[in-house]
């Protein structure tokens, strides 16, 4: 099988590359040039880049570089500027897998006559019965399967992600044992286009004004300020300048965010918990969730699950849960915890 290898210059798409090798697919990597601007961190540095030539070199197989920035720019940073604006909490590696690495990457795999794409993704595709399932992967601290839920029968057809069987100790193992220039290369773990110096304050801060605004309290009395009211989410209680624990008091949290009227509104915990999500947008892995069907609900990259039932157009929670800031996925699994079937995202 002719496969199309997205190598982002880590050593999971490294591994990615040589496994498939050793199954004997004919294999060519490519790596996606997503950001158009300045960066110096994750898989949009030129250093990346140069990780994975020297890789494809290594292994003895080919190496393109397709330019993706105009995508990127519309379907990854756009929103994510926009989300802020609005007071959203946006997931940038969703949308970039949603857009362009099972989207855009997978139709140029297909214009180049290649049978099927691979990733590095710590998640596996599985054949059930006719149909395709996306499971967690076997390394549950490196489990990517959330960020994956969008991925449809019609991508999962055409998706390899072989390190979705093996931990990470193991993949590090067999790129040592490979000599691979990336075996020790740490993870990345922030947004790829956002500077290490400063981040997220100083990216919205060159691209949209940043307001500051007031903090009331639920009976709406004026409590403090922020001076980003762009950079606050809903749950956040740190850097709101109420106090909290560690002054004695008790701990408040952001619970709503209205950034047209410059407004942060502060509460308890209790205040922030809720017995009902309302999700927006969903999509689903194969045929969908039926009302009334129960389900596990996760709602961060790494966070748990909790018992829940699906209604349609929310989740209702077994045991009351925090509220989901706005724009945050949503992703349901199955009872098992460990098949994906599809998700949303938070209204």
């Amino acid at each position: 099988m002719r496969v199309l290898a997205a190598m982002s210059g880590g050593v999971d798409s490294s591994v990615t590359a040589a496994l498939l090798l050793d199954a004997g697919h004919e294999v060519v990597g490519a790596t996606m040039k997503l950001w158009g601007g300045p960066s110096d961190q994750g898989c949009c540095s030129v250093a990346a880049v140069d990780d994975a030539r020297r890789v494809c070199q290594q292994l003895g197989v080919a190496h393109h570089v397709f330019n993706f920035s105009a995508d990127f720019d519309a379907h990854v940073v756009a929103p994510y500027i926009d989300a802020h604006v609005h007071g959203h909490t946006p997931n940038p590696c969703i949308e970039c897998n949603r857009h362009l690495k099972f989207d855009r990457f997978l139709d140029r795999a297909v214009q180049l006559g290649f049978d099927a794409i691979a990733t590095g993704h710590h998640a596996r595709v599985v054949a059930h019965g006719g149909r395709w399932e996306l499971r967690r992967g076997r390394d549950a601290a490196k489990d990517q399967s959330y960020v994956l839920h969008m991925l449809d029968q019609a991508a999962l057809a055409k998706a390899l992600l072989p390190v979705g069987a093996m931990t990470k100790t193991d993949v590090r193992a067999m790129a040592d044992a490979l000599g691979l220039r990336t075996s020790k290369k740490p993870d990345s773990q922030d947004t790829c286009f956002l500077p290490s110096l400063g981040g997220r304050t100083t990216f919205l801060g060159d691209r949209i004004p940043l307001r500051r605004a007031r903090v009331v309290d639920t009976a709406g009395r004026d409590v403090g300020t922020v001076d980003a009211v762009e950079l606050v989410t809903v749950g956040q209680r740190k850097g709101l300048g109420v106090g909290g624990t560690s002054d004695g008091g008790e701990a408040r949290y952001a619970i709503g965010v209205d950034t047209e009227q410059g407004v942060v509104t502060v509460g308890s915990i209790e205040d922030l918990t809720c017995r009902e999500q309302a999700i927006v947008k969903m999509t689903w892995v194969d045929r969908g969730v039926a009302h009334g069907d129960s389900v596990r609900v996760q709602t961060s990259a790494h966070g748990r699950t909790h018992a829940a039932v699906f209604t349609g157009e929310s989740v209702q929670w077994c045991d009351p849960q925090r509220r989901v800031a706005p724009g945050q996925s949503v992703v349901l699994y199955d009872d098992d915890d460990d098949r994906v079937l599809g998700g949303g995202f938070a209204a």
